[in-house]
């Protein structure tokens, strides 16, 4: 099956890439192998939000995903590769084609090497090597972008979450030819 965006990984940076992305009409795909460290978090710093467990902020993300039609897979990437003008995203349990992937990875840049994308250490604590990406989430490999923590942003789920959405936009812009806005007005 085909898809116009795979993001792999579904915590706070995935999700909400996710979320833009399929309420833009997108078809999403998120590989997650529920290793998010938001899974161990409680939040108190989330704007819109008094308090929340990290599983919990994690398992309203992917809902809210699903809602707008984004498909979850349960599974671990192990590879990406370009076939021509699409990749294939390798799972242990199956592969799946999109003309772009979105590295949500969090602190897990393993794949990197595999698929030509280029690190560099990290500058948050704790956070030894993220993807190289430029502000818009780009890396070197065009169609193959880096969100949240794994592309260098703070490592708070306010940040990586909005840092998902702003390379989500990105992504909707670029396959839509034209820059994109998600705006929903109150239904009077």
């Amino acid at each position: 099956m085909s898809y116009d965006v795979a993001i792999i990984g579904a915590g706070p940076a995935g999700a909400s890439a996710a979320l833009f992305t399929a309420k833009a009409g997108k078809k999403t795909v998120v590989i997650d192998n529920d290793q998010s460290i938001t899974k161990r978090a409680w939040v108190e710093n989330h704007y819109g939000v008094t308090e929340i467990s990290g599983p919990d902020l994690v398992e309203i993300g992917k809902k809210q995903a699903a809602k707008f039609g984004a498909e979850l897979v349960q599974s671990k990437a192990v590879n990406v590769k370009k076939t021509g003008d699409v990749f294939q995203v390798e799972t242990e349990n199956g592969t799946y084609e999109a003309k772009h992937v979105i590295l949500a990875t969090g602190v897990s840049v393993e794949l990197a090497e595999k698929i030509g994308v280029s690190t560099k250490p990290g500058t948050e604590p704790r956070i030894k090597t993220v993807f190289e990406a430029d502000s818009d989430g780009k890396t070197a490999v065009p169609g193959i972008w880096a969100a949240g923590t794994a592309a260098g942003v703070s490592v708070h789920t306010i940040i990586t979450a909005g840092d998902g959405a702003k390379v989500a936009i990105n992504v909707i812009s670029e396959l839509n030819g034209e820059r994109y806005v998600d705006h929903d007005v109150i239904k009077g």
